[in-house]
């Protein structure tokens, strides 16, 4: 059982990005759940507003399966809890598996939450620090808080590191206007 690294209240995984050390991939992968109260799935899981959520409708476990087109190096995934509003469905317990596929998952991680409230960020690297290389991640929710039998997820975070340049050694550019211009083929 590990702890996740908590972050100051108010914490935000983007500023992992505006260090210019990771970027977000979330948007490469599909995104399948377990279950889901219509209106509340993946588009509210990932679409960066706090207030929506994804609502497990059957179960548990309840799971978040993110699967990428080739093998991916990932870091660190962040997820958003917010136990003063959702209660008795905020997750208590939750496990991150990793594999090539659905069957050859192999768990990196098992957390236990108490009262989480906001960014909660889950290392995906191994005793070396060294991140993980995937085709696939699933999280688990095995428990929630009071015993609920459903579960809310506010936001999904899925951050891989950034390579440096071949050419040479330049400055990273963290301003958000250079940040807006670093993908430019």
């Amino acid at each position: 059982m590990t702890t996740p690294n908590k972050t100051p209240p108010g914490a935000d995984p983007k500023q992992l990005e505006r260090t210019g050390t990771v970027r977000e991939i979330g948007s490469q992968a599909v995104w399948s759940l377990s279950s889901c109260k219509p209106g509340f799935g993946v588009d509210q899981l990932r679409d960066d507003n706090l207030e929506t959520y994804w609502q497990s409708d059957g179960s548990q476990p309840h799971l978040v399966n993110i699967q990428f087109r080739r093998k991916t190096t990932v870091k660190t995934l962040c997820i958003y809890a917010d136990y003063k509003s959702d209660e008795s469905y905020t997750p208590s317990k939750i496990s991150v598996r990793v594999g090539n596929n659905f069957h050859n998952l192999q768990e990196i991680r098992q957390l236990e939450l108490v009262e989480p409230s906001g960014w909660i960020h889950v290392p995906l690297t191994d005793n070396h620090k060294k991140p993980t290389r995937t085709f696939m991640i699933q999280i688990a929710v095995l428990a929630s808080h009071q015993n609920g039998r459903d579960t809310h997820m506010r936001q999904i975070k899925i951050y891989t590191p950034v390579e440096e340049s071949s050419i040479g050694k330049f400055p990273r550019c963290t301003t958000i206007d250079f940040m807006m211009y670093r993908s430019i083929r």
